[in-house]
């Protein structure tokens, strides 16, 4: 096998599993607003004023490790942006300053 499919294989690996993992998310979303989860659109504040999924707090990427007390760490916090990437960003950071219940949501645009 050649290093291109090989590579092209991952790469329609991972798409493939973002694509899901974030489906799993959103099919989630109305049991996890019933137990308060707190909706975090990462992209920039120019992004979230052309739109934004309603509910939703703005705490860009850039930002979060800086204004993450305004959460609640002990709450779910569903993170999501522009295509997912930014938001996979963010989840990670949480994780690290020790939030527990961090998911990744993907684009808002499937949100709304």
């Amino acid at each position: 096998m050649r290093a291109d499919n090989i590579i092209l294989g991952i790469a329609i690996a991972y798409f493939a599993w973002r694509f899901v993992s974030a489906w799993l998310v959103r099919r989630r979303l109305p049991a996890l607003m019933q137990e308060g989860a707190q909706l975090v659109d990462v992209r920039s504040a120019a992004e979230f004023a052309g739109g934004h999924v309603p509910g939703s707090v703005n705490i860009p990427l850039d930002e979060i490790g800086l204004r993450a007390p305004e959460l609640d760490s002990q709450k779910w916090v569903v993170v999501f942006c522009a295509s997912g990437t930014r938001s996979a960003l963010a989840r990670h950071k949480l994780k690290g300053l020790g939030f527990g219940k961090v998911l990744n949501a993907g684009s808002w645009r499937s949100l709304r």
